[in-house]
């Protein structure tokens, strides 16, 4: 009977962690230095990567909406701009959690990078 890779806790042979890849192709060198980095700087790096990412769309989508007078729920009062800015921060950070446009998984790789050449 086969075994699983996934299934561990039967006694199978222990899932092995996925190719990492890079513009659809095998990342041979992030596999390697994932190997040299503790998951817990691997989870700092990738919040740090993603909270990047939502600046960047916040800059962004901010220059978007800044020529935009008197549209939304609030009309032209003094709060529109405020509230324009609660939504773009809370439209960037949805948009880098999700995926962004590619911005946090260079920055990640980036970060991995370098940590783990220090490391070893």
């Amino acid at each position: 009977m086969p075994t699983s890779l996934i299934n561990s806790t039967t006694g199978a042979t222990p899932a092995k962690a996925a190719m990492p890849t890079r513009y659809g192709r095998p990342d041979y060198q992030l596999a390697e230095a994932l190997t040299k980095v503790s998951p817990q700087a691997q989870a700092k790096a990738k919040a740090s990567s993603q909270d990047f990412e939502a600046v960047f769309l916040n800059s962004m989508f901010a220059q978007m909406t800044s020529g935009i007078k008197g549209d939304g729920p609030f009309g032209s009062t003094t709060g529109t701009g405020v509230w324009r800015s609660m939504l773009t921060e809370q439209y960037s950070k949805s948009f880098a959690k999700a995926g962004g446009v590619g911005i946090s998984t260079d920055v990640y790789r980036t970060l991995i990078l370098q940590q783990a050449k220090r490391a070893g």
